[in-house]
């Protein structure tokens, strides 16, 4: 095994978890509801590799000798969010979610971070990020105060106009609030820079930043580095895992750049992994209860899937997941508790391999680690399925 390309689809679930009704989920079934909404969809290399073969999925048929192994994944760890998520791709199971804050953070941590950055945060409220702006940008450009607020997940976010507060001063910013949230476990600090006159023309900007808590243990990333292997993040990898295991970052603003940066760092991976996200499903779209731009976001993917596939050597492995739902058609902006899709391919795959429902998405990590010499603590692999 020479390289890995593991792909996250960021928001791509495929229908709720047995106990996602405790997550106020139990409706939610992201990839099929959008291809729904957009009567059917069109992804034919998806198809080819199993997609339709994983759960139904208006307009993608179930293929009689699909070309990939595909399966679906349950989530072990508790929570929902992106972090979570990630950090059971690469081996690590959360017992206890982390803390959310819908009804805005306590007074204590609003009075410790305004001492902590020198001035007053207003807000403080659970809300939609493009809501929140239009309601207190106006109020953020008189008086210089950025603005705090939430959501149902663990998330602390920081909007703030970039006339008024630079990039480099709301990145400094959250720097602070990361090290001061680290006690209370709060999963991500994030920047949310945006620009415009007024209510009417605030825009959110694509300089947005994630600040993560630290992993709380060994991940596969870290087994890479200590293996003397490379560990190439495109788009926010590098920022869900606090920069830690990733030898060299590729930052991306969208899909479509995050799809070439991916190129990129292949082309230049002599031995490794790369690891990209693909935030826009989730943030551009599920967040913003889009699922026409949902669907044609997946089209979009599909329709560069084979410039990635023909990139691939015959020792090389392409891996594509998602690390929750977030379901555009069912009520409320925040991510959905969500089973996720599994296809795997490499040049040398015996058609048509059903790698069934995994019981954790910690399968995926145990399954890179044997193919590279290593262990995991965590997950079952499959990778006898796919080198049979």
């Amino acid at each position: 095994m020479q390289r890995t390309v593991l792909i996250t689809l960021d928001g791509v679930g495929v229908g709720a978890l047995a106990d996602a009704a405790a997550y106020g989920d139990a409706a939610a079934d992201t990839l099929g509801h959008v291809a729904e909404y957009c009567g059917g969809l069109d992804l034919p290399n998806l198809a080819r590799l199993g997609l339709g073969n994983i759960v139904p999925v208006a307009g993608v048929a179930p293929e009689a000798h699909p070309v990939g192994a595909y399966g679906r994944m349950l989530e072990a760890s508790a929570g929902k969010d992106s972090t979570t998520g990630h950090w059971e791709i690469a081996g690590l199971v959360q017992q206890q979610p982390f803390p959310a804050y819908p009804q805005g953070f306590p007074a204590e941590i609003i009075e410790a971070v305004s001492r902590a950055i020198g001035v007053e945060v207003i807000g403080n409220v659970a809300a939609s990020g493009t809501e929140i702006i239009r309601e207190l940008g106006e109020e953020h450009l008189r008086s210089g105060r950025p603005i705090v607020y939430t959501s149902v997940d663990s998330v602390f976010q920081i909007a703030a106009h970039e006339e008024i507060i630079s990039i480099e001063r709301l990145y400094e910013i959250c720097r602070i609030v990361r090290r001061l949230l680290d006690p209370y476990r709060i999963s991500r600090v994030i920047a949310r820079p945006f620009v415009g006159d007024a209510a009417d023309t605030f825009k959110r900007t694509t300089r947005r930043r994630d600040f993560s808590l630290p992993p709380n243990g060994l991940t596969l990333l870290d087994k890479f580095l200590e293996a003397g292997l490379e560990v190439y993040g495109v788009g926010k990898t590098s920022d869900l895992f606090a920069g830690r295991g990733i030898s060299s970052s590729f930052k991306s603003h969208s899909n479509a750049e995050g799809m070439e940066q991916t190129l990129s760092a292949l082309s230049s991976l002599k031995q490794g992994l790369v690891f990209t996200n693909l935030v826009d499903f989730d943030m551009l779209y599920g967040h913003r209860l889009d699922a026409t731009g949902f669907g044609q976001a997946l089209e979009e993917f599909d329709r560069w899937l084979p410039r990635l596939l023909e990139a691939l050597l015959p020792t090389d492995l392409l891996i594509m997941t998602a690390d929750h739902g977030c379901d555009p058609t069912i009520p409320g902006t925040d991510h959905s508790r969500e089973s996720v899709p599994l296809l795997c391919w490499h040049p040398c795959l015996a058609a048509g391999t059903s790698l069934g429902v995994r019981q954790s998405f910690t399968d995926v990590a145990a399954t890179i680690a044997e193919l590279y010499g290593l262990t995991m603590e965590h997950g079952q692999s499959f990778a006898s399925s796919l080198y049979s």
